[in-house]
Parts: C-alpha cells; structure tokens; sequence
C-alpha cells in the first residue's frame, strides 16, 4: 500500500512537471513569428545581394554608344534643261543608338539602331543595320552571325561622321558601292599573320527587281535591309587587309551572287553581280591621304530592263582620291582642310536595250575642312562643283555640317 502511494506522488509529480514545461499555444504561435521574420530579412538581404551583383553584371557587360549628324545644302549653279532646282534643306540626317552585351568572355551582341531625317513621315525609316552574335574564338578565327554590314570599302562599316571628311558621304561609296549596305548571313573573320585581316562568308544579297534608280542611284535601290527580303539567292564576301606598316592599310574587297531571286518576270536570269574595290590609306603626322576604286560587273543585265522596263548597266565604275591636312592641333583640338576629287559612271557598259541617262556619269572637286572640338565631336563646311547637275539637280552646292560619336 505504501509502495502504490509512493508510486502514486512519482507520476503526479512528473504530470505537473510536464505540464508546466509545456509552452501554449500563443507561446508557439510567436515563436513561430520570430521565426518567419527572421527568414524574411534573410531572403531580404539575399535578395539585395542578388540585384545588386545583377546591376553590377548588367553595367560591366552592357555597352551603348551612338553618332549623329546635322546637315545643311544649299543648291547654286545649273541645273539640266528642264529640270528644276533641288530646295536649299536642312537635315537631321542620321541619330543612330549602339546596344551591346557580353555574355561571357567569348560570345557577344552587338546592335546598331538608326532613325533617318528625324521621322517616318518625309521619307525618313527606323531601321535596325545590325544586330549579331559575334564568337572570339582566337585573333586568327572569330565568327558573326546575324544581320551587319558589308565588308567593302571604308565606310560602309566604318561611317561615323568624326571619321571620314566633308559633310555628306563620298559618291563612290553611295552609288558605286552602297553603303551602308547590311545584309542577314555568317562570316569569319580574324588576323592570319601579323598586320594581315581577312573577313569571308554567305549573307543574303541584292534584288534585281528594285534596280529601277541604277543609272542615277547605283545598287542603293536593290537592298532589302533583312525585311521579308527575298533569299532565294546568297551572296559570297570576302576581304584582306594590310596593315603591317606605321600609318598604312591597303586592301581589297568581293561581294558576289546572283540577283534574280527567281523573280517571275526574269524568266530564270540570274542577274549574277560581282562587285569588287581596292583601297589605300597613308596617314601619318599631320598627313591623310585616302584612295578607293570599285567596279561592278551585272550579268542579265538585257534581260533586267526587258523585264522591268529598266536602264541597268552591264558594268559600271567610280573612284575617287582624297588628301587632308591636318594644320592645327592643340589639346582636344583638330583642324584639317581637305580636297576630294571623284569620278562615276553607273552606265559604264549598256546592253542593246538600254538608254544612256545624262545623270549616270559625273565628277565632282569638294574642298573643306573639319573641326574636331573634340575627338569624338566635329564642325564640317565644305564646298562641292559637280561637272554636270548631279540626282540633286544642282552643279554646285555648299554643305555645313555636325557630327558626333560616343
């Protein structure tokens, strides 16, 4: 009896000990809260962490640049039997934005955005000239793809206005060749011995269909610029650089393919173009001296014009040669005097069923000079006499300019 009473205090005692160690069910409840709240600062802080290492990624890896250029004519001189003068204008001509984004020390974006004479609605575009994933492989083999601009030239990659002289864009790289010229394809590119750049590759090409403005305008009418453009036809590049010399590169450039795009009016013509140049420049001191010679050879070309009614050349030409001088610098500040002398025939050869237009062959002197303030930022005026009224319908014309990069 004594045992079970003994027995009896042990249990009761360990029930009341239990029962006091026990926490409520508020007690639990704000254990619980402390506990939420404490993994909630938790997640905060990683959260911060995490955007800030992502803004952090986003800045170090992503790059805008741009250019833009104001220009002023204004039209003097004769003008063709007939014609009437261009109106003296004023243009925004180009306001270009660069977007680019570096995904790991190999792969790369590279964009370029452009808005022309300042809107839609006067003849002006917003056009995307390139957009590629670029591939650093090794400095002998690199790659791109997607849609960038033509390997031929100096301008047509290379067409910022504080790097080229006089306001307006030679004639030979607007007509003869033209740029900008941006095509959809792939191409290699790299440096196969010390001072010697190549680039070679397939990109979508030209359309015979659009060369309705050949003898005055050259090939610009014929690019499709990668929308909805026809790719029944690809085009070969290939280009080599050298440049081993203090202040010199001389090179060479192709594009080739056929045009026709098995249009159904062309009747199975391939309209094959092969357009090529050879190019130098010396520039060294105060000394800048450029040169550029391109033809371009149409094959079908008969056949285009019975087709479409047009008056398109079988071989056309132009060239030109430029010496600047730089006269001034201090600091920032650059001042360069420039004289450019071209000449063009975009009816150079005519097949039998082609009329020679009066407009198709000029030259023109351009005497000028920039002012960079800056390096990046430049002043031009320049002063252009055409041999006969040009597509602008004025044999003279004076051009201000402004321009910048960044």
């Amino acid at each position: 009896m004594r045992k079970k009473i003994i027995g009896l205090a042990v249990l009761a005692a360990l029930a009341s000990g239990n029962v006091m160690a026990a926490p409520s069910i508020e007690d639990k409840i704000d254990i619980l809260q402390q506990e939420i709240e404490a993994l909630k600062d938790q997640l905060a802080k990683a959260d911060t962490g995490n955007r800030a290492k992502g803004i952090q990624s986003f800045t170090e890896n992503t790059t805008i640049g741009g250019y833009g250029e104001l220009h002023y004519n204004n039209f003097m001189g004769d003008v063709p039997a007939g014609a009437t003068r261009s109106k003296d204008e004023i243009d925004l001509h180009r306001f270009v934005l660069f977007f680019g984004h570096r995904f790991n020390d190999w792969i790369s974006l590279k964009s370029e955005l452009e808005l022309e004479h300042s809107n839609t609605e006067n003849g002006g575009a917003v056009e995307l000239e390139q957009a590629y994933l670029d591939f650093n492989f090794s400095q002998r083999i690199n790659a791109k793809a997607g849609v960038f601009l033509m390997p031929i030239g100096f301008l047509n990659e290379t067409h910022e206005p504080p790097t080229f002289y006089g306001v307006e864009r030679n004639n030979i790289e607007t007509r003869i060749i033209p740029s900008t010229w941006w095509e959809a394809g792939v191409s290699l590119y790299g440096e196969i011995a010390p001072g010697w750049k190549y680039q070679t590759g397939l990109t979508s090409n030209l359309s015979a269909e659009h060369f309705e403005k050949f003898a005055t305008k050259g090939l610009r009418e014929a690019r499709r610029n990668v929308s909805e453009a026809p790719a029944e036809n690809i085009a070969f590049h290939a280009r080599l650089d050298y440049s081993g010399m203090p202040g010199l590169t001389v090179g060479a450039s192709v594009i080739t393919g056929n045009t026709g795009q098995d249009h159904a009016d062309l009747h199975g013509a391939d309209a094959k173009l092969t357009l090529w140049d050879v190019h130098a420049r010396y520039n060294v001191d105060k000394l800048d001296l450029r040169a550029l010679y391109a033809q371009g050879h149409l094959g079908d070309a008969a056949k285009i014009n019975d087709a479409f009614g047009y008056n398109v050349a079988s071989r056309f030409y132009g060239w030109y040669a430029e010496a600047a001088y730089h006269v001034w610098k201090n600091g920032d500040h650059d001042l360069a005097p420039f004289v450019r002398y071209e000449k063009w025939d975009t009816q150079a050869s005519l097949p039998g069923n082609a009329v020679r237009d009066t407009l198709s062959n000029n030259d023109v002197w351009t005497v000028g000079a920039n002012y960079w303030p800056h390096p990046q930022v430049v002043l031009k005026a320049d002063f252009q006499k055409f041999e006969k009224a040009d597509g602008d319908n004025g044999d003279k014309r004076l051009n201000l300019g402004l321009g910048y990069m960044f």
